[in-house]
């Protein structure tokens, strides 16, 4: 049996069909859309800290002596066998640290400032920083031969003290530090240097090893050094709390020597050293254990790549790619808030 129909019914039949047929599509697109997972949105990191011990190592940890970097490494990327490099002393490391060149190439052998030898000719990171991207770095040092390393420049402030110095203590780094950032927040800026707070913040804690190559690796007056430690770093991270900026943070820690090692004191064993080498905060992978080798050297091209700054290819330094969470993005050009 045929039905004829005339073209008003037709067209409103046909009407009717694509209006339900809308209302099927777009309940689909909704349910699909609410089973999709929601794109990940990562904060830009805009500051670093990059902390600095002497005689720590993974048994440091034991007994409850450093909860706040406890909860750095849970939080974040860790490898306790990070290669440093030799002469392992506290001078020449610190040196490879900040050049991201093994001993050989920046020449750096000594463990003593000495005024004749000037500065380093081999570009730091503070040089990257500024060349790529325009980024200031503030470094609070905590002993004397490390003026060897404090190169004037306009985009790095230095405050430095050390053992000739009675008062220096670590208590009294955190103080400089404090003081530090009330002025760079002032609107006045810090000195003749930094205008702003900076980009990047280097803190060097030795006490620990101090105290273990003075009074013994298993004395109580490591275990209380390795606290002061642990408590001045919570402090610096206070203070990046209490300037609103700690969501925008990414932090680094490492160490020039392990626990049981004097970094003022050259070991007769021909062994290159491992250190510790952690990663913790904003765009750092929670709770991962780092497989690839790593080495201190790393360091500099690690705390550009965090910042979206590309790294020097003339650099033997290389970014730990591991640790991060999402590809490289380039810092947008200019940007240095």
């Amino acid at each position: 049996m045929l039905i004829s129909l005339d073209r008003g019914w037709s067209l409103r039949i046909l009407a009717v069909s694509l209006c339900l047929l809308s209302l099927v599509l777009s309940r689909g697109a909704a349910v699909a859309a609410g089973s999709a997972p929601a794109p990940v949105s990562m904060a830009q990191t805009e500051h670093v800290i990059l902390f600095v011990l002497e005689g720590f190592g993974q048994d440091s940890l034991k007994g409850g002596t450093m909860p706040t970097l406890s909860r750095l490494i849970k939080e974040g990327a860790v490898t306790w066998s990070a290669t440093a490099v030799r002469p392992a002393l506290r001078l020449p490391t610190m040196a490879s640290l900040i050049t991201g060149m093994p001993v050989e190439k920046h020449g750096i052998t000594w463990n003593t400032f000495e005024f004749s030898r000037g500065y380093p000719r081999t570009p730091s990171v503070f040089d990257y920083l500024d060349l790529s991207g325009g980024r200031d770095s503030a470094i609070f040092l905590m002993d004397e031969s490390l003026y060897q390393l404090a190169r004037p420049e306009p985009y790095t402030d230095y405050q430095m003290c050390g053992p000739l110095k009675p008062e220096c203590s670590t208590d009294r780094i955190v103080s400089y530090i404090r003081q530090y950032f009330k002025k760079a927040t002032s609107g006045h800026g810090y000195g003749h240097a930094i205008l702003a707070l900076p980009h990047f913040l280097v803190v060097h804690l030795p006490e620990a090893g101090r105290v273990g190559a003075s009074r013994g690796w298993t004395s109580k007056e490591y275990r209380d050094a390795l606290r002061t430690v642990d408590k001045a770093m919570h402090s610096v991270l206070d203070i990046y709390h209490e300037q609103g900026l700690i969501k925008r943070t990414t932090l680094f820690v490492t160490s020039l020597s392990a626990e049981g090692r004097d970094a003022n004191q050259e070991q007769t064993d021909a062994v290159i050293p491992m250190v510790p080498w952690i990663a913790s905060g904003v765009g750092i992978k929670p709770g991962h254990a780092i497989h690839q080798p790593v080495s201190i050297l790393d360091t500099g091209a690690t705390v550009m790549r965090t910042l979206g700054l590309q790294t020097h290819t003339e650099w033997e330094s290389h970014a730990v790619e591991e640790i991060f969470q999402a590809a490289f993005t380039a810092a947008p050009r200019g940007s240095s808030e």
